[in-house]
């Protein structure tokens, strides 16, 4: 039975794991990474990490099952509250005249990067139904490397203890109770286009006005970090914002993006107009 990767064994799929994703895995975190691979080899009924990695290099559908392995889902609704009560009260108001004086179509587009098992997009969602105003429309995509992940996004159905956090008429107005829990309504649903996306690559999208990528950049080196930071701003409007975990910074990197401190809380904005 393996019990933990051999140097050169974990220096592989680390390199691989890096290549992929740009997810880094370093010796504080290395038991994470042995724990993983030890549960893949027992799932694929396999003798050593060399049988793995042969499969996984060689298969696409089994690298996605590996990268979906490797990552960690930790969310929740409303997680951290400032940030979207800098949303409601400075962001929206701001994009919503910006887009008024420059007539510019009535669509506020949203990008939630790594978005988990859904509760960030749906989060948003909520919100926007409340506050977006007569005559205007918003698009949310919700993207994931975690394949699983996405599953749960899309199926909206949450554990009594997994609505913690939602605000009583939130839950009773967009939410049904089930056994066992609740399912998120069509209303809601329909607001969120659900998309397998690995951040080191182009997501495509264009003129987005918020991107929401929280807690995500911890899991990746400087160089990476800085390539997808560049990328969101490729894929962001003119007058656009963009939020990132309250313990990361862009301090320090090489970008163009400018540090706003609002009353509320403190985001990121690309303003060229």
């Amino acid at each position: 039975m393996l019990e933990v990767l051999n140097d050169a064994d974990y220096e592989l799929f680390r390199k691989l794991i890096y290549d992929e994703s740009g997810i880094t895995f370093s010796d504080t975190n290395r038991s994470i990474l042995d724990g993983r691979i030890k549960e893949l080899l027992r799932v694929k009924n396999l003798q050593t990490p060399a049988e793995y990695y042969a499969l996984v290099t060689k298969n696409t559908e089994e690298m996605k099952i590996m990268l979906d392995s490797v990552t960690t889902n930790l969310t929740r609704f409303f997680r951290n509250q400032p940030h979207f009560d800098a949303f409601v009260n400075y962001v929206i108001p701001h994009i919503i005249e910006y887009k008024k004086n420059h007539g510019t179509d009535r669509t506020i587009k949203i990008w939630s990067a790594g978005c988990s098992t859904g509760e960030e997009p749906y989060t948003i969602a909520m919100i926007m139904k409340e506050i977006c105003p007569a005559g205007w429309n918003f698009q949310i995509t919700a993207s994931d490397i975690s394949l699983k992940s996405l599953m749960t996004a899309q199926q909206g159905f949450y554990s009594d203890a997994k609505v913690d956090g939602i605000p009583a008429d939130y839950l009773q107005k967009y939410f049904t109770k089930m056994e066992g829990g609740y399912q998120v309504k069509k209303e809601l649903s329909e607001k969120i286009r659900f998309d397998y996306h690995n951040l080191k690559n182009d997501s495509g999208a264009r003129n987005l006005d918020v991107v929401f990528c929280r807690n995500v950049l911890i899991y990746f080196d400087e160089p990476a970090q800085l390539a997808v930071i560049n990328r969101f701003w490729n894929s962001m409007s003119n007058h656009s914002y963009l939020y990132i975990g309250h313990s990361e910074s862009l301090f320090g990197m090489k970008t163009d993006f400018q540090f706003l401190k609002t009353e509320w809380a403190c985001l990121y904005t690309k303003i060229l107009e």
